[in-house]
């Protein structure tokens, strides 16, 4: 009995390992045209498949120095109690505990990336570990690793817009938890501190106004760019704003010690017969280019032409 036993457990291990040896590593990247140059999205096994880079005309836009900037979705819950920022956050490319290192906690399950498209599917990490803090508030998660996937479709060009990534998010929340209350970052993006000009776009207008780096949230959407205005990257989305959110949605930041500064696309779900079990999808349209060029494609995509 203790031989058959100790067989069971030499295969199950071998299975486990063989699984796991079966997934993917997260290493590619994906391309498209954009003027006399190409956007480039590139993806790491270091960050389980998270946007690690995305570049034009030889600038750089992402930050990725540790696992929670990037290019990359994450959520946060109430967990059956009062809401505390960061206490269960699952976080696409890991962990605030991975630091620098070069393994993530999130888990990639299944990657697809070829010509101006990519596909991934991650188990994340809760950004907390057990026992941790964040702003004084204990972790709520029991475990490193979440239950929650996020299932990311990126493709480089939108319509006739070479320089718009439409970029597509579903949040899976799982069995067997309980929240009243559910925030969805669909998207955000940690860009180098030269992109220190904020603005916001004006639907009525059509044109750009200024913004104070915040932080926090207003309801229309925001670009970064340098001072001069030859590179910028803004997010814009279909899907806002959240039923009872009107005046939130999208976030800036300006994280100088880090020198680093952030923009965000958020959604907000309240229902106090509690969260279903279910999975939740949001469209953001990343778009890079000059200032201007940022503008006029938010024009377009506003107008839904």
């Amino acid at each position: 009995m203790l031989r058959l036993l100790f067989l069971f457990s030499i295969l199950a291990s071998c299975s486990t390992a063989a699984a796991q040896a079966q997934l993917p590593d997260g290493n590619g990247s994906i391309r498209g045209p954009f003027k006399d140059s190409e956007i480039v999205i590139t993806t790491t096994a270091r960050l389980a498949g998270a946007i690690h880079s995305l570049t034009w005309n030889g600038k750089e836009f992402i930050n990725s120095a540790d696992y929670g900037r990037q290019l990359q979705s994450a959520s946060n819950f109430d967990a059956g109690s009062a809401f505390t920022g960061e206490t269960f956050n699952p976080t696409e490319a890991g962990s605030r505990d991975d630091g620098a290192g070069e393994q993530s906690t999130s888990r990639l399950l299944h990657y697809i990336a070829q010509n101006n498209q990519l596909q991934t599917t991650n188990q994340m990490a809760f950004w907390l570990r057990p026992g941790e803090l964040s702003d004084g508030h204990p972790a709520k998660n029991t475990a490193k690793l979440s239950n929650h996937l996020l299932t990311k479709r990126v493709t480089i060009g939108y319509l006739d817009l070479p320089n718009v990534i439409q970029y597509d998010v579903t949040f899976g929340v799982p069995v067997g938890e309980s929240h009243k209350y559910a925030q969805f970052e669909a998207l955000t993006g940690y860009m180098p501190a030269e992109f220190n000009r904020f603005v916001t776009f004006n639907p009525a207008s059509g044109q750009f106004e200024p913004l104070s780096d915040g932080p926090g949230e207003q309801k229309y959407p925001v670009a970064l760019s340098t001072e001069n205005g030859e590179f910028a990257m803004g997010i814009y989305s279909p899907d806002q704003p959240s039923k009872g959110f009107e005046d939130a949605g999208y976030g800036r930041w300006n994280f100088g010690p880090q020198q680093v500064v952030k923009w965000n696309c958020v959604f907000r779900i309240r229902e106090t017969s509690g969260i279903a079990a279910d999975d939740y999808s949001f469209r953001t349209f990343v778009i890079v280019g000059t200032l201007d060029d940022v503008r006029l494609a938010m024009i377009r995509l506003h107008s839904g032409q």
